[in-house]
């Protein structure tokens, strides 16, 4: 940078004048590729508001709902009674949860709260990043829908969510979650009545999950916590999966071939039999699903369906753990 005459990398932001082709590199790729609109320096406009951030912006945090969530939580934030409430929600009420859990941490500690301890129930469409970053003793029902990166980075706290009452559609054969729900989870638990789209559980690192199908790439890169899909999944489902574990019902023994298996085993449930059908009934008590129900209520066939997709390495170090248990 010194050698450019530049100071700092603030100061190298849109300095195309200092970029040049390196005539060095030579491919059969490059060919007929031209790079002068891209090198070419733009001019100005005379309200230039700067490269980079210099102005401070407003960010109307003022407006959120969370500041209401807070106002009602203090009960809860004092001296942890129990909080419940209910209100509306549309889809401009983004990252809904965010500043509560940043409340719950500051004010309780990194313990945070009892389960439950602060329960909001909200009628509507939430907007992006429902219940993001939630901490441990919050639970955020829906009943409604919801849009992208719902559960995004969720921390201990609690998500539900169902389509309203009077809904005459089955949930379960619709999209009731937006893409990307729950990425980079670390812990909690989700229960969902119908249908994720896109990379459902992306980055899951410990959070627990139960929904009625999703949609491409479900559980890209997860390395642990558990995920229950209790329908249809779309194609590359597990790609990059290196830990926790996912069962899914495969009424129709059409998972295998939309499953990426490059890391995974396909396995038949087992030893945790009880796990799947407590998670089950989890879902049917949080959400009363009717899909949920059907399993239930045929559990000695459907039991059998469900297939379990788990990646070998986490396999493999599960069972190291169990022999060094049992040389104790």
């Amino acid at each position: 940078m010194a050698s450019l005459g530049v100071k700092t990398v603030d100061d190298l932001i849109g300095r195309i004048d200092l970029l040049e082709i390196d005539d060095a590199v030579k491919h059969w790729k490059t060919n007929g590729v031209d790079l002068t609109a891209i090198l070419t320096p733009v001019q100005e406009p005379k309200d230039f508001l700067g490269s980079f951030a210099i102005h401070s912006q407003d960010h109307e945090l003022d407006k959120a709902l969370d500041n209401k969530l807070i106002a009602l939580s203090e009960p809860a934030l004092n001296d942890g009674s129990k909080v419940d409430a209910e209100l509306p929600i549309v889809n401009t009420n983004r990252v809904v949860g965010a500043m509560l859990s940043n409340q719950v941490i500051k004010r309780a500690g990194s313990q945070m709260l009892a389960d439950d301890t602060i329960h909001f129930k909200f009628n509507g469409s939430a907007g992006q990043s429902f219940g993001c970053w939630l901490a441990k003793g919050i639970t955020l029902e829906l009943e409604g829908d919801a849009n992208d990166y719902l559960g995004k980075g969720l921390s201990g706290g609690r998500l539900i969510v169902y389509p309203p009452k009077e809904s005459k559609f089955l949930a379960e054969e619709n999209v009731l979650l937006g893409n990307v729900a729950l990425y980079g989870a670390t812990s909690g638990e989700c229960y969902f009545r119908g249908v994720a789209a896109e990379r459902f559980c992306v980055r899951n690192s410990g959070a627990t999950a139960v929904v009625e199908g999703v949609g491409d790439h479900g559980c890209e890169y997860m390395t642990g916590g558990r995920v229950v899909i209790l329908g249809e999944t779309g194609r590359n489902f597990a790609a990059g999966m290196s830990g926790g574990i996912a069962y899914v019902w495969d009424q129709d023994n059409c998972f295998e071939e939309k499953c990426n298996k490059e890391l995974v085993l396909l396995e038949k449930v087992a030893d945790d039999l009880k796990t799947l059908k407590n998670l089950i009934q989890n879902h049917f008590n949080f959400t009363n699903s009717p899909r949920a129900k059907e399993i239930l209520d045929s559990w000695s066939l459907s039991q059998k369906q469900f297939v379990k997709v788990m990646p070998e390495d986490y396999k493999r170090v599960l069972e190291r753990q169990k022999e060094a248990a049992n040389a104790n």
